[in-house]
Formats: structure tokens, C-alpha cells, sequence
């Protein structure tokens, strides 16, 4: 395993729907696939992901709303 940290962080407004479509990607590619899979200025970057993994989400409510969903393993 590499010592290099790879980092990718993504923003963008959207709609709700739009952002609900991006989440069930990602759960299909969870349950169907056992791994992620993006692609970044051209390049194809895969991690696999083991079969027990620790989620976390945290919902903030305040002058700003945010719902924060964490996957580590």
C-alpha cells in the first residue's frame, strides 16, 4: 500500500432530486460492486471497500442545514 495520501473533495449545487440520484450511485456501487469507482481529469481510480465498514452521518440544523454522511474503513 502507498504512503500517498489521495484526496479528492467535490462541491456543486444542485437539485435535491440530482442530489439523491448521485447518493443511490454510490449506495449501488457499495452493494453491487464492493468498491468506488471515479473518474478525475481523465484518470480512473478505484478503492475496494471490505465488507464491514464504519458509517457515521451527523445532521446539523442551525442558520445553516447540513447532513454530513461519513464511510471509513
Amino acid at each position: 500500500m502507498s504512503d500517498e495520501l489521495l484526496e479528492v473533495s467535490e462541491s456543486a449545487e444542485m437539485s435535491r432530486e440530482a442530489a439523491a440520484t448521485k447518493l443511490r450511485a454510490l449506495a449501488d456501487q457499495l452493494s453491487k460492486h464492493n468498491q468506488i469507482e471515479f473518474v478525475r481529469d481523465g484518470v480512473k481510480y478505484s478503492a475496494k471497500v471490505p465488507s464491514k465498514v464504519e458509517l457515521s452521518i451527523e445532521i446539523e440544523l442551525g442558520d445553516d442545514n447540513e447532513i454530513e454522511i461519513e464511510i471509513s474503513w
